[in-house]
């Protein structure tokens, strides 16, 4: 019988771990019905394992017992947490960003825990509790409204505000701060993150992708916006609906993704197939 030795067994035990965790995680996601929050642990999350297995030989594996015992009560914090987690609960998007960590401390211990950099920025990304925090702080709704009136306003309708109500001569929308865009927003600066750490580019670049992440995202929403306040003044409440929470949001979300992924293309100068 072959046995392992002690570097392949480590190395065994670390896929388990990694696995189980992995699978808890987007189990509680999934009863939490975060959509957003599931969607980006799938999408980072498979971009941090294709990082990991493009250096798979480069890493150091070093750890110390007392690396290996802090990760071994972040590992029992985690699965004590996970038995009594609510929906909007901050647990949940810190999740992966703990269990890296435990998971880097076994593997590498303290020192070699620069060696994942790249890492702990998309982790860190996905850890930023944008649901419970940031969204009901950062109120655009005001800004969304002012596009939104101005753009009808250029299409050649005769279009008012009040705040964030946007009018028409036959109907009238207020604009709310979740259907101000700021998830499409935070959605594209994830993807612009992933560029950033997927792709070699300049300071320039670094800067400006990011803006314009945020620049599409807000456009092209404040467009989606106007069309609802369109439907509304023609009294199409079912387009509304599709349009406002159906497949309509999705499909501007896909489009906003898509001229973006042009800008990422652009930027790469056509190098790497995979960003368009």
């Amino acid at each position: 019988m072959t046995q392992l030795n002690p570097l392949k067994s480590n190395q065994f035990w670390l896929l388990g771990i990694a696995t189980g965790l992995i699978t808890l995680h987007f189990t509680l996601v999934s009863r939490s019905n975060n959509n957003n929050l599931f969607s980006a642990s799938l999408l980072f999350g498979c971009v941090v394992l294709g990082l990991l297995w493009m250096k798979r030989d480069k890493i150091t594996w070093h750890s110390s017992p007392l690396s290996s015992s802090l990760a071994g009560l972040l590992i029992a914090g985690i699965l004590f947490k996970s038995t009594n987690v609510v929906d909007d609960d901050v647990f949940l998007p810190l999740f992966p960003l703990m269990s890296g960590l435990a998971l880097a401390l076994l593997a590498s211990g303290f020192k070699g825990l620069k060696q994942y950099n790249q890492e702990w920025l998309l982790l860190g990304f996905i850890a930023v509790p944008w649901r419970q925090l940031v969204y009901p702080v950062l109120n655009l709704s005001l800004l969304t409204a002012k596009f939104t009136s101005g753009f009808l306003w250029l299409l050649g309708f005769e279009v008012k505000r009040e705040g964030v109500i946007v009018s028409l001569p036959t109907g009238s929308i207020e604009v709310y701060n979740g259907c101000a865009g700021l998830k499409l927003m935070v959605q594209l600066l994830g993807i612009a993150l992933i560029f950033l750490v997927l792709v070699p580019t300049g300071l320039k670049q670094k800067v400006l992708l990011p803006i314009f992440a945020v620049f599409i995202g807000f456009v092209i929403n404040g467009m989606r916006v106007a069309l609802m306040a369109v439907l509304v003044a023609l009294s199409e409440q079912e387009a509304f609906a599709y349009w406002h929470l159906g497949q309509g949001s999705l499909l501007f979300s896909l489009i906003a993704v898509l001229i973006f992924g042009l800008v990422c293309h652009k930027v790469a100068g056509g190098k790497y197939p995979y960003f368009l």
